[in-house]
Formats: C-alpha cells, structure tokens, sequence
C-alpha cells in the first residue's frame, strides 16, 4: 500500500481559502457577464482575504505548541500564523486599492484578483515551509503571480517593463536560492530545516556556500540592497495597487522566512550570518536613504524608502535573539500599514492627474484632499519613526534588540539612517500643504474629481494602524511575543 503523509487541512486552511478564492474569480473571468465581472470578482477575492484572515487568527490562538505538517514540508505555529495575519490584512487592503485599477479597461479584470489571491496564498505558504523544496515552491508560486500582475495593464509600456525586469532578475534571485539548497542538500544529506541543523557541522565550507546563495534569494525578495536594483523600476512601472500589495507582503514573507530558515538550520553558523545581515542592513540603509534624497518622482521614492526599511528590519534579524523576533513582527506591522497607505493616496493621485506623481503634481494636495493630505503626512512621518506612530515604536524595539546583542554599530547606523529620511519624508509633507499646483485649482479641474469610497476606507483602515500601533503598543507586543517563541532561540 502507498504511504500517505497526514495533513492538518486546518493548518492549510488560509492557503487554501486564497487559492479558492483565486480559482472563483478566474472561472468568473469567462463564465460571468462582462457587466458584473469586475464587482463579483472583487467581492469574492476580498471575501477571500478576509476569510483566510479569520482562520489566520484562529490558529494563531490554537497552535501554542508548533508541530510540523505534511512530512515535514510545513510547519504550523505562531510565527507562521503571525505572519498570515500580516498577508491577508495587506491583500485585503489591496484589494480595496484595485477596485479604481483599470487594466486594459475591464478585459483582464478577473485574471487580476484572481492573481493577487493567488500570490498572497503562495507567501502564506512560504512563510509556513519548513523544508528546503517547500521553500523554493512558495517562492516561485507567488513570484510568477507577481511578474504577471507587475506587466497586467499591457498597454502601457512601463508595466510591461517593469513585469520584464522583475522577471529577470527575480528569476535569477531564485536561481541562486535553488543553487544555494542544492549545495546544503549536498553537504548535509537534509532538506528540513531542523534536521539541517542536527546534521551540518559547523565551518562545512559548502553549507557556509549555500547558507550565503539562500541568503541572496532572500535578500532579492526583500528588496535589500545590494539586491535592490529591480525595486525601483518595478514599484514605479507596475499598477500602483500591485506595488502597495508588494511592499507590505512581499517583504513580510521573505523576511519572516529568512528568519526560520536561520534561526531553525544554521544555528551552527550564528557569527557568519550575524555579521552577515548586519552588513545588508547596513548597506540597504545606505542606499535605500542616500538614493532617496534626489528622487522626485513619488513611487520611486517609496520604493527607495522600502529599500532602507529591508535595513531597518533585518536589524533584529542580525541580532538573533527573541526579542529580534519580536521587533521584527511588530515593525511589520506598522510599515505594512503605512505602505499601503501612502500607495494608496499616491493611487488616488494618479487617477486624479491621469499621469505619474512627482513632488510638484503633489503640490497642494493637502489642501485639495484634506483626508488623504493628512493620511500621507501621518505615513510619512511613520515612515521616519517620529512619535505617535507606530513606525517611532517599531525602530526603537529593532534598535533595542540590536543593543541588547551588543550590536552598537548596528544602532548607530540606524539612527544616523533615519536622521537622513528626515529630509525626504519632510519634502513629501512640504509639497502637500507649502506650494499650491496650479494644474488642479477648482477652476482649472471644473470642480471635484469621483470620490473612490473604498480607496478612502483602505487608507482609514490604514492610518487607524498606523496611529493605533503606537498607542496599543502592549497588545501587539505580546502578540509577537507569542509568536517569536516558536523558533528556536
């Protein structure tokens, strides 16, 4: 008889909602009238999120003891369900994001959620896997649903550009990930994560070698310098509502993954790898902050400012302690908040002008668009952790795990980061409400553009994260807390 591993359907349940949900939406792409494609698809691709977001919050309130499932491929805990928290809540925010996207009016419509569903499943997944094979499947799965929604408004040439490049190079950050299990397959013999551990000896030169290939596809996926060169690029060619799913969940699912994978294989390896991703962070700060100071266009500001946040986050990665684990869960938290948020207003920006946003179409927004000025001066500022967001609590827990590894210089780059953002984040406030654009004066626009209602009510929900993550600091510690305990310290 054939031997069948036993699956905890439930632990699946939120990967399996998405792909449900995925599925209905590209049937209702040839099945349903042209007419209601676009709601039913949005309906049943936010139902989708929301309901994969309910069995994400049970089983982080059921699975106190992690246990690994599917033969080992996944692995259900905390740390895994935390992080689908995350996803779910970005894509559902997303979601609401895409309902004023028009890719190629309405003809791609139901490929469109039914990718976005889709992808959020494949980071999920990745986030939850546990072996080496598991791994370079979630990666793969939701980056091919990426590279197709990058390029989806194919009539527009700077989408598909930017679905090329991310091709490319995420093609070859996935081929150094595969390169790099295959030589820790070879030298320990494992592909599970907890069994790499027990068997690899510490100083095994071709382990050293694939742990650093890994930690390249890693650092692609995070968008971490020196492995940022498609950010830029992508985040201001792709449909804007894309790129804000991007930025929260992508970075969510690599950086999450990239500490189980460190923290449950290569515990033999902790100097190599310590010092190792404090000198990505390192250089992520640097360039993502330095590149920003003489962006003018908005999306690929944002996406330089993505690039030093990888930084910011892989701080607690390097200082390999519990409370790293914490700091980084909760700093997820709030910086997925502010990116779809700050997207989002950039997103309403765009539909209003017709055009991409620079510094000068965003001049005088803040009057305009009093709610969506005062969301993107929140963001910002959260953006460069100044108190009464949560981007202020999140830095100081990634500094202070990185001081409590006695990791000072860590510390020290970080702050000097962040004084640097001031001048960046600070021009975005000054262009809102300190120069006035001609182009959109009531009496050169003829009166207001449509109101989006569900584009405002992701950024509501957005700016409530934002703002609430500073002031309901203790619950959300102990949430990740909770969930940090699942990986071995």
């Amino acid at each position: 008889m054939i031997q069948t591993p036993t699956i905890d359907w439930f632990a699946l349940m939120p990967v399996l909602v998405l792909l449900g949900a995925g599925a209905v939406s590209l049937l209702g792409a040839v099945l349903v009238p042209a007419g209601v494609r676009r709601p039913f698809s949005f309906f049943v691709t936010g139902l989708g999120f929301a309901a994969a977001f309910g069995y994400a919050a049970t089983l982080f309130s059921e699975s106190e003891h992690g246990e690994t499932i599917v033969a080992g491929a996944m692995r259900r805990d905390r740390w895994y369900a935390f992080a689908a928290l995350i996803i779910c809540g970005a894509g559902f925010l997303a979601t609401l994001v895409s309902w004023g996207e028009r890719p190629r009016g309405d003809e791609h419509v139901g490929e469109y959620f039914a990718l976005l569903s889709t992808a959020a499943a494949g980071m999920i997944f990745l986030a939850g896997a546990s072996n080496l094979m598991t791994i370079f499947l979630g990666l793969e799965w939701f980056s091919i649903a990426l590279y197709i929604l990058c390029a989806v408004s194919a009539e527009r040439p700077a989408a598909l550009e930017a679905g090329l490049k991310y091709l490319v190079v995420g093609s070859f950050g996935s081929a150094m990930l595969l390169f790099g299990s295959a030589l820790v397959y070879g030298a320990t013999g494992e592909l599970e994560l907890a069994r790499i551990a027990s068997t690899a000896g510490a100083g095994d030169r071709l382990a050293v070698a694939g742990l650093a290939l890994i930690l390249v596809g890693l650092g692609f996926k995070a968008s971490a310098a020196p492995f940022h060169m498609w950010t830029p690029d992508v985040y201001e060619g792709a449909p804007t509502a894309v790129t804000a799913f991007m930025s929260a969940a992508t970075k969510t699912a690599a950086l999450v993954l990239a500490y189980r994978v460190l923290q449950t294989a290569f515990p033999q390896e902790h100097g190599f790898w310590t010092a190792t991703i404090g000198a990505i962070a390192v250089a992520s700060l640097a360039v993502g902050n330095l590149a920003a100071l003489v962006q003018r266009d908005l999306k690929r500001l944002l996406a330089y400012s993505s690039i030093s946040h990888a930084g910011f986050m892989l701080i607690p990665i390097a200082a390999a302690t519990q409370l790293g684990g914490r700091a980084l869960l909760f700093y997820l938290v709030p910086y997925s908040a502010m990116s779809i948020g700050a997207f989002a207003v950039v997103a309403a920006r765009e539909r209003e002008l017709g055009r991409a946003v620079d510094l000068d179409s965003l001049s005088g927004m803040g009057w305009e668009r009093p709610f969506l000025g005062i969301s993107l001066w929140v963001f910002m500022l959260g953006f460069a952790g100044l108190p009464l967001t949560g981007g202020f609590v999140g830095k100081f827990y990634a500094f202070s795990a990185a001081y409590d590894a006695g990791m000072i210089w860590l510390v020290i780059a970080g702050v000097v980061a962040t004084a640097l953002s001031l001048y960046y984040y600070l021009g975005v406030i000054r262009a809102l409400y300190m120069r006035l654009g001609p182009e959109l004066r009531p009496a050169a626009v003829g009166g207001s553009p449509p109101r989006e209602t569900l584009l405002h009510v992701a950024v509501g929900a957005a700016l409530v994260v934002t703002v609430g993550s500073f002031f309901a600091v203790q619950p959300l510690i102990e949430l990740a807390r909770d969930a940090a305990t699942a990986l071995p310290f």
